[in-house]
């Protein structure tokens, strides 16, 4: 069982990403799938959550109206578009798998797989 993120990378400010999860040994449609993110110095965020029951996102405030959560179950791929990416969103980029029923998305704990990371810098 296996989460891998690509698509990060250095960036301008103002430009735009997209970061990739692939799964595999799972079905990824049948659970939750998160995004986070850490910079140096601080603790795991969570960044975005999209839902296996129906196709329902979340989003924490600081990224709202600029990243876009999506799925595409032929792939087993969830994607994060991040447009008008700032300098406070450089960080490593983790996606993970929800194992519980919580709606409480943005911790960590309710996840049991995570992929090994992607460097996201947003630098001029």
């Amino acid at each position: 069982l296996q989460l891998v993120e690509s698509g990060g990378g250095l960036v301008q400010p103002g430009g735009s990403l997209r970061l990739s999860c692939a799964a595999s040994g799972f079905t990824l449609d049948y659970y939750d799938i998160g995004w986070f993110r850490q910079a140096p110095g601080k603790e795991r965020e969570g960044v975005s959550c999209i839902s296996s029951s129906d196709g329902s996102t979340s989003y924490t405030d600081s990224v709202k109206g600029r990243f876009t959560i999506s799925r595409d179950n032929a792939k087993n791929t969830v994607y994060l578009q991040m447009n008008s990416l700032k300098s406070e969103d450089t960080a490593v980029y983790y996606c993970a798998r929800k194992y519980s029923g919580s709606y409480v998305w943005w911790d960590s704990r309710q996840y049991d797989y995570w992929g090994q990371g992607t460097q996201v810098t947003v630098s001029s």
